[in-house]
Parts: structure tokens; sequence; C-alpha cells
């Protein structure tokens, strides 16, 4: 697939943003969201036919993304990016225009265990992308109210706390999602990247 994204993030390597493939990359992805870890991301006892379909499903929407983000070719990221508008977040707060919802889920850490500073330039990267090439205004996330560890990454990323808010019950033909209590938080492009 072709990169949509890279950038150099010095002193980790080249990140590179890509569309996911729901058949190619359901391996990986299966076994991300099935980490005790990656509990918050709702998938935890699927199948990796299961995930396949949910991500096959996302890649025939106009609305909503899914990407493979990538450090020197391994993966490194889920990164996905949607329109508030046309989600569940939408009915939660005021979408201003240039307003985009992103999920993350990063890789678990490598043989060689965390590696200080590399969450930081790979949320940088994503953010870049995101607000800069995409051309959008303002980041909007949606964390679960009790997953603190991303509520503070988000933070120290410059994301600025909203209000706690009820995302209702979505429950469609292709589609399920539980009611969920979320952290709405906010990023700037004029916070993220001043003088843009």
């Amino acid at each position: 697939m072709t990169d949509l994204f890279e950038q150099h993030t010095d002193p980790f390597g080249t990140v590179r943003i890509r569309p996911l493939d729901p058949a190619s990359d359901a391996d990986v992805i299966h076994t991300w969201v099935s980490e005790e870890r990656a509990a918050f991301w709702g998938m935890t006892g699927l199948t990796r036919d299961q995930v396949a379909e949910i991500y096959a499903h996302m890649a025939g929407l106009d609305t909503h993304h899914a990407h493979l983000v990538t450090l020197d070719g391994t993966p490194a990221a889920l990164f996905q990016t949607y329109e508030p508008a046309a989600d569940r977040v939408g009915e939660c707060y005021d979408v201003l225009p240039g307003d985009l919802g992103v999920h993350v889920l990063l890789a678990p850490a490598g043989p060689a265990g965390p590696r200080p500073g590399w969450s930081s330039a790979l949320l940088t990267a994503m953010a870049t992308y995101a607000l800069r090439i995409l051309d959008r205004r303002r980041l909007v996330v949606d964390p679960d109210v009790r997953n603190t560890r991303a509520i503070a990454r988000f933070e120290r990323q410059g994301f600025v706390r909203g209000p706690e808010v009820v995302l209702p019950e979505v429950d469609l033909p292709d589609v399920y999602l539980p009611e969920k209590h979320a952290q709405l938080a906010f990023l700037d492009r004029s916070v993220a990247f001043p003088g843009d």
C-alpha cells in the first residue's frame, strides 16, 4: 500500500502512515487488540477474522479511516481518523468546522523495552499528518474515563480536557458499540504547531 505520510523522528527513525489493509494487517492488529492493555479498545475476545471484518467494513466508509503506522517498516501503531459529525461523539459536543476525531493504539514495547520520548514522537507525527497534511484545525479524542494513562498521555501532548460525556450505544447491522463513558480532549492546530 502507498504511504500517505513520512516523517523522520530523530533519534528513532522514519515513521510512515499508510491505509490499513484489513486482510494483510489483521494478524498484527488482532495481536494488539487482544492484549489486556488494549481492553479499552473494546476488541478483546474477537477472532482474527472478526477483526479483519471490522476493518474491511471501515475501509468502505468515507467518514472513518484506519491506518497502520510503521517505524522503519515495523508496525508501531493503529491510527484511526473519523469525521466527528458522522460519529456518535458528534452527539456529545459542538462539532466545529475542521474538527477531526482520532483513535490511537500504540504497539507494545519491543524487546528492548520502553524508549523514552518515543510515544511523544509518534503522536507528533500522527498530529502532523492529521493537522497539516489533512489540513484540519482541531483534533478530538474520546478515551474511556477509566483509561487514565491515555488521558495523561494526550495531555502531555498538548490536548486540553473537555467534558466527560456518555457516548450512546450504537446497534446497527454492521456495527455494535456499547455505551461508553468518555473523557473528551482537544488539540488545536495553533497549540500543536504555533505559527501555522
